[in-house]
């Protein structure tokens, strides 16, 4: 059982990397998709409760937002791995503005989520953590974390 969260500003690739890499074996805990905390909650209280694999694709920049979901799948048995994924301002700034009109972030909201960023740790909970970069060709390139000085 493994609980995964992505971790980013928006527009540096979680949502197609999820679907590249756990469409198929993990249920999308989404927040924009779902709306609401409420719905969020009732669908990971059910992907807890049966076993099943997920990964929450919400920026979870601060370790706050991240703790949550840490603690309450280590305290279901699952395997708690994090992606965090680069975050280069001025390309997520282009990506998004690349982006349909109905799917795109604000440029406030991107500059103020990367004000909130904090770097995740493994102190938090994570039995693995990698980092993720978008490569020249757009493919995604994933790496062992290092620990940030």
């Amino acid at each position: 059982m493994e609980a995964v969260i992505l971790i980013g500003i928006q527009a540096s690739g979680k949502s197609s990397f999820y679907k590249e890499r756990f469409f198929e074996t993990h249920v999308r805990i989404n927040l924009d998709m779902l709306k609401t905390k409420h719905r969020q909650s009732v669908l990971l209280d059910a992907c807890l409760a049966v076993k099943q694999p997920f990964v929450v694709d919400n920026t979870n920049v601060t370790a706050e937002m991240r703790s949550h979901f840490i603690s309450v799948a280590r305290a279901a048995g699952f395997r708690v791995v994090g992606y965090y994924f680069r975050s280069d301002v001025s390309s997520g700034l282009s990506r998004n503005s690349k982006r349909e009109e109905r799917v795109r972030v604000p440029d406030k909201g991107l500059l103020g989520t990367y004000k909130q960023l904090q770097l995740p740790s493994r102190e938090e909970g994570f039995d693995a953590l990698y980092y993720v970069r978008i490569d020249a060709a757009g493919g995604f390139v994933v790496e062992e974390w290092l620990d940030e000085v």
